[in-house]
């Protein structure tokens, strides 16, 4: 056994340091010699002198190390180590200038007096009470995380992972985790429920334990929300939990039951199915339910004039012929109290939308107009000539600092006061928004949905359009008929094919829609990167550093995958120059000008319109480019189309590369060109309705790279993404005159 040894001195260069998870590999110099150690650290700084606890290893590569067990930072005790320790940035308020001041007045005992004594800092010129009380705030932050982060680490916790836990529980973190473990599963993202097993275990809490049981069947019902359904077959939740916690049913069940009693999960049937629901989910499929019933019934004014006379007036007025079913979704509008519209590309969605916003404005019928994501908003303002908002926007979301989780500010109790609403590309609503939206509905509202149901589904849980479609509760129109001037791009006629199941058409001189026969990732991969570097600069106007071209991609693993493909697209687009400033995140490499996305929902996320409002929220597949980096500060500043957002180090896996990005991920978005691989993805992956969204997300031009065999199987597999979702089977219910 290897004999543990203390060595004291300080860290002269960092070797090696990766951020995401804390472990760096630096030169170490005591009073007496100097040597590599490595190990986890929450931070490193060149100004403290550190206490390790370890033991010499021999590398098979980096030969020699002193691997660090623990460590502990010392502060100095003389005036001129001081002012070093407060000059290097480790205390937020104090810069080199103040650093000087402050041990010109106190000498050695400036520590103690910013620990002890704080108020004595205001005799310094240019301290005022707030910037002492933020001195005092870090100094003891940092003093006291140094211990937590200690103790953490015991439990094989790592520094990236410490600091959320210390920004959620602060001085009770190691309370917290000790008592129950688990806890961190669903407070802090990224910990997973097997690093909390592992915890548990060295912590000696035992695998029967209520503790484990009970979050393993939160994790389980986790996992399949997070692919998007809203409950789980209670005998499928079973196997899921039997195999995670490996324990015996009946000991499920019965925590099952103690989960059910305290409001956690709910107990159901549907169509004679045992199911289980998380709570919020249970309640959020009643609450759309009851909201589509309320509505459906409300009060709705009388139109002034003619359904059909209003449609033939606005008709002339804007010189155009309408379909037999775009006349039917405007009289359905104008008749009903909630009405569907649903179409492909191509088939006249923007202009139905257009008609019935004017015929409302005509009867003094006020309207606003909503999607899911600000691309989206954005979109319809350009088509619409009226102002179009995200949901979130529209329903005045706030953070609430009391709940740790969003709120609207438009709800039962402050109803939206317009008459009239459209929501577009509402295949994006999941069942947390459409309850939001809906709640905040007054009776005689009227409301027009509009989307394509044979798009992929929400990213978040439910799938609200399909199954009040399905339902045939809300009366529904299908726009089928492809209108001339669309029928001329081979993007919209494709895309139709591919969703009746059809193989489409490529190639042709001016086409807008072509397919690049290549073998092999390593060839798909060569053409993409050929295609932006300069072909289809050369052949068309786009240009690869302004956003006009997206790859798209079923995944995010393999040489295919999202992962893989940013890390070759970056290299293109925004090769590493010594004029742009870079961050190393894990694997990931950050830099300014790269395009970025957000990976999560985010409502405490901050931030800033130059010189406008500021507010709060970043949501999951918001789409930026970092604008800059500040290393000294460890600061990246991303803009969202005119919203800067500040993320800290630890805050840098909410963002990933979006050169490449998953279909899923792209749902709400036009660009101008799409690039696609096409090759031997999984069946789950390789659908029909995936490939279909892809092509529909091209504007001027689609490129497909890969086998055309493996795109013939793509759209035989017509595999709809499986979702256990209730709220077909509620609405349908109501429809028969069933109670909710």
């Amino acid at each position: 056994m290897a004999v543990t040894e203390i060595k004291i001195g300080k860290i002269t260069q960092v070797i090696y340091n990766n951020e995401s998870n804390g472990f760096a590999i630096c030169l170490f110099e005591t009073e007496d010699e100097q040597f590599k150690i490595s190990g986890m650290f929450h931070a490193i700084n060149p100004e403290i002198t550190y206490k390790l606890e370890g033991n010499f290893k021999i590398h098979p590569r980096y030969g020699e190390q002193f691997n660090v067990s623990a460590y502990e930072e010392q502060l100095p005790d003389d005036a001129e180590g001081i002012r070093v320790f407060l000059a290097s940035g480790a205390i937020r308020g104090i810069g080199p200038n103040m650093a000087k001041r402050i041990v010109d007045k106190f000498g050695k005992d400036a520590l103690d007096i910013i620990e002890e004594n704080p108020e004595a800092l205001l005799s310094i010129n240019g301290l005022g009470p707030k910037t002492v009380e933020k001195i005092a705030k870090s100094y003891k932050e940092s003093r006291e995380f140094t211990k937590i982060s200690l103790g953490l680490g015991g439990y094989g916790i790592q520094p990236a992972q410490a600091v959320k836990i210390y920004k959620l529980y602060g001085d009770k973190s190691l309370e917290v985790v000790t008592e129950n473990p688990y806890t961190l599963v669903e407070d802090i993202y990224g910990i997973s429920f097997n690093k909390a097993d592992e915890i548990a275990d060295r912590i000696g809490i035992e695998a029967e334990s209520e503790f484990r049981i009970q979050s393993g069947i939160k994790y389980a019902l986790s996992v399949f929300s997070n692919s998007g359904s809203t409950y789980v077959p209670k005998d499928i939740l079973l196997e899921s939990a039997i195999k995670l916690l490996d324990i015996s049913s009946e000991l499920i069940e019965e925590n099952l039951t103690t989960l059910a009693f305290a409001g956690e999960i709910e107990l159901d049937s549907l169509d004679g199915v045992p199911v289980v629901y998380q709570h919020f989910f249970y309640q959020a499929e009643q609450s759309v339910t009851y909201h589509i019933k309320r509505i459906m019934n409300g009060y709705m004014p009388p139109l002034a004039a003619d359904p059909d006379n209003l449609i033939n007036a606005a008709e002339a007025e804007e010189r155009i012929q309408l379909s037999g079913d775009q006349r039917k979704a405007i009289r359905a509008a104008l008749t009903n109290k909630i009405t569907i519209i649903t179409g492909g590309p191509g088939t006249g969605k923007t202009t139905v939308i257009n008609l019935i916003v004017r015929i409302f404005k005509q009867m003094g019928i006020s309207v606003a107009l909503a999607a899911p994501t600000g691309r989206a908003a954005k979109r319809i303002t350009e088509t619409s000539g009226v102002e179009a908002m995200t949901i979130h926007r529209l329903l005045e979301y706030v953070y609430s600092e009391d709940e740790n989780e969003m709120e609207f500010g438009r709800n039962a109790e402050n109803p939206l006061e317009e008459d009239s609403f459209i929501v577009d590309e509402a295949s994006m609503i999941d069942l947390m928004l459409m309850d939001g939206f809906l709640s905040a509905l007054e009776d005689d509202s009227r409301l027009i949905i509009v989307g394509d149901a044979d798009q992929l589904p929400s990213v978040g849980a439910g799938n609200v359009l399909l199954d009040m479609i399905n339902s045939d509760y809300v009366p529904t129109i299908r726009l089928e008929e492809i209108f001339r001037q669309a029928s001329e791009s081979r993007i919209v006629v494709n895309a139709h094919s591919i969703n009746s199941g059809e193989y489409p058409e490529t190639g042709g001189r001016d086409s807008d829609f072509f397919f690049m026969h290549r073998r092999g990732e390593e060839e798909i991969r060569e053409t993409i990167e050929e295609l932006v570097t300069g072909r289809l600069e050369s052949y068309y106007d786009f240009v690869k550093g302004n956003g006009d071209i997206q790859v798209l991609t079923p995944t995010r693993k393999g040489g295919l995958g999202t992962a893989s493909l940013n890390e070759m697209l970056q290299s293109i687009i925004n090769p590493a120059s010594e004029e742009l400033n870079e961050r190393k995140f894990g694997s990931k490499v950050f830099r300014e000008g790269d395009k970025v996305m957000q990976i999560r929902n985010n409502y405490q996320m901050e931030w800033q319109q130059l010189g406008r409002q500021s507010g709060r929220g970043i949501f999951n597949g918001d789409m930026g480019v970092i604008n800059t980096i500040d290393n000294d500060n460890a600061k990246v500043v991303v803009d969202f189309d005119g919203r800067f957002v500040t993320y800290d180090s630890e805050e840098l896996d909410e963002l990933e590369l979006a050169y490449a990005v998953t279909v899923h991920k792209s749902q709400g978005c036009e660009f101008p060109v799409v690039i696609m691989p096409i090759s031997g993805f999984p069946p789950m992956l390789a659908t029909r309705n995936l490939l279909y969204t892809a092509i529909t997300r091209g504007k001027k031009l689609v490129i497909l790279v890969g086998s055309e065999e493996r795109m013939h199987r793509m759209i035989d597999n017509n595999r709809i993404d499986e979702r256990y979702t209730g709220l077909e089977a509620r609405l349908r219910e109501v429809d028969m005159g069933g109670l909710l």
